[in-house]
């Protein structure tokens, strides 16, 4: 499979979250910007930092209509482990088998043997607009897509901004 690039549609998935909830992606289209953020393991230094940053700026995403969605290979349990331990209040998604990753084409680094860190933003209509593919800059996935959010809900005020004239 190709890919995703921007401009792309968001791929159809559903996935378990943390606590075993199905998670369906459609359910955010037209109602909330996206943001997917591929990992590549549970408690890893990197993977811990991001996650975290995630977490603290929650609240910032949820002002810029955006909802956060972690993805990774482990397990659920693994997931709410890591979820309990850093009080992550977003979906962390298990894709054992790596399904969705390779959905998106998101490429293993370091010889395939680590799966890669790619983040996607995508806007209410399920569009992509950004994409960040850096194994090494886990905080940078966190900043870039909050610029990109905020830059969207700019865009989509003035367009509703406008249209009321």
């Amino acid at each position: 499979m190709k890919p995703i690039k921007i401009g792309d549609k968001v791929p159809y998935f559903s996935l378990p979250d943390q606590n075993g909830n199905t998670v369906n992606i459609m359910n955010f289209i037209g109602k909330k910007n996206l943001v997917i953020f591929f990992y590549p393991r549970d408690g890893s230094y990197g993977c811990t930092l991001e996650a975290c940053y995630f977490r603290d700026l929650s609240q910032t995403f949820e002002e810029v209509r955006a909802v956060v969605l972690g993805i990774s290979g482990q397990s659920v349990e693994s997931h709410k482990e890591f979820s309990d331990l850093y009080h992550l209040d977003y979906p962390i998604l298990s894709d054992e088998g790596n399904r969705v990753r390779k959905l998106f084409g998101v490429s293993s680094n370091i010889f395939g043997l680590i799966p890669g860190r790619a983040t996607y933003v995508a806007n209410m209509e399920g569009r992509i607009v950004y994409i960040l593919n850096s194994l090494s800059e886990p905080k940078r996935h966190v900043d870039e897509a909050l610029k990109i959010c905020l830059l969207l809900k700019k865009t989509d005020h003035s367009n509703h901004s406008a249209s009321k004239v």
